[in-house]
């Protein structure tokens, strides 16, 4: 029995191909089974059964510079019973190191797709969470683990799709890339010697994900009407466009007088994911600011 393909569904992806910076074609190994395959934004997945609420989590790694690091994260998930790992432009192809490193999760190495952008990797999901060392300039709610694990699980159980995000090796992830996140999770490791290698920063949220599990049972998702939601959750795709349209409004109407808008557009994304939205409340949004556009486009017009 497969299921079929609708919003809030959690589904595994299948292998697809990415570039290198040099134009090299980087891609996972071939699956190991076969299965039969749809496509979805632009990318090939694997039709399965409905899930458990630990697979609409996903693990994306972005970036990664060695392949062995990637063998040893996939160990790390599957030992906690995470099995989606998701790669996003990683410096070079999988090897025979990445598979020798992740020891009997062979499996996860090869099912996991890539993708060319983080944007592309993330763009279903309704909770994203960013692991760094500090947020930065990117004002997000940093989390500790067993709170993004907590966060993560509930979210999962609408079922909605969930993402942890781990930057490269050397400098994590940038600015632009913390800007797609929803909250950060900041692992308190000995301020003297704070660098955790991914593998091992892999381990520790997987392993908070196995314990937030393990207390609430695995219950299997509530339907829709018992927990009160009649329409689902806004994804990440559709909150970037809001993001996207708003900022363009508030140009058209001249909200900035001079000003940077980034200082602005910081706080309206703040003050928006705490909402957390659904896909008719953006629609909604949406539709307002296209008034405001309309209007705006009248108003020049009438001056000239």
């Amino acid at each position: 029995m497969t299921m079929t393909v609708t919003a809030g569904f959690c589904m595994v992806k299948a292998p697809v191909k990415a570039e290198s910076d040099n134009g090299e074609v980087i891609k996972s190994a071939p699956a190991r089974k076969p299965a039969a395959q749809f496509t979805i934004y632009g990318q090939t997945a694997l039709q399965s059964p409905f899930m458990s609420v630990s697979q609409c989590i996903r693990f994306v790694l972005v970036g990664t510079q060695h392949p062995g690091n990637i063998g040893a994260a996939a160990r790390a998930m599957k030992t906690m019973g995470v099995s989606r790992l998701v790669l996003v432009a990683p410096e070079r192809a999988l090897d025979e190191d990445a598979y020798r490193r992740s020891a009997g999760a062979e499996d996860v190495l090869s099912e996991a797709p890539i993708f060319a952008t983080l944007g592309e990797a993330v763009a279903d999901c309704t909770l994203v969470i960013g692991c760094t060392a500090r947020a930065r300039r990117v004002a997000l709610e940093e989390l500790l683990p067993d709170e993004g694990a907590q966060r993560a699980l509930a979210k999962a159980s609408e079922p909605a799709e969930v993402a942890f995000v781990f930057g490269r090796e050397r400098t994590g992830l940038t600015n632009d890339e913390l800007q797609l996140c929803h909250a950060a999770v900041h692992i308190p490791s000995d301020p003297q010697f704070s660098s955790l290698n991914l593998a091992a920063a892999v381990q520790v949220l997987a392993y908070e994900v196995r314990l937030a599990q393990l207390a609430a049972g695995e219950a299997e998702p509530a339907p829709a009407a018992a927990t009160g939601l009649r329409d689902g959750p806004a994804s990440h795709a559709q909150l970037e466009g809001m993001f996207g349209q708003l900022g363009d409004t508030l140009d058209e109407i001249d909200f900035h007088k001079g000003r940077a808008p980034e200082s602005a557009m910081r706080k309206l994304r703040r003050l928006l994911l705490r909402a957390e939205m659904t896909e008719q409340e953006v629609r909604l949004i949406r539709g307002i600011l296209s008034d405001a556009q309309r209007m705006a486009m009248l108003a020049r017009q009438a001056e000239n």
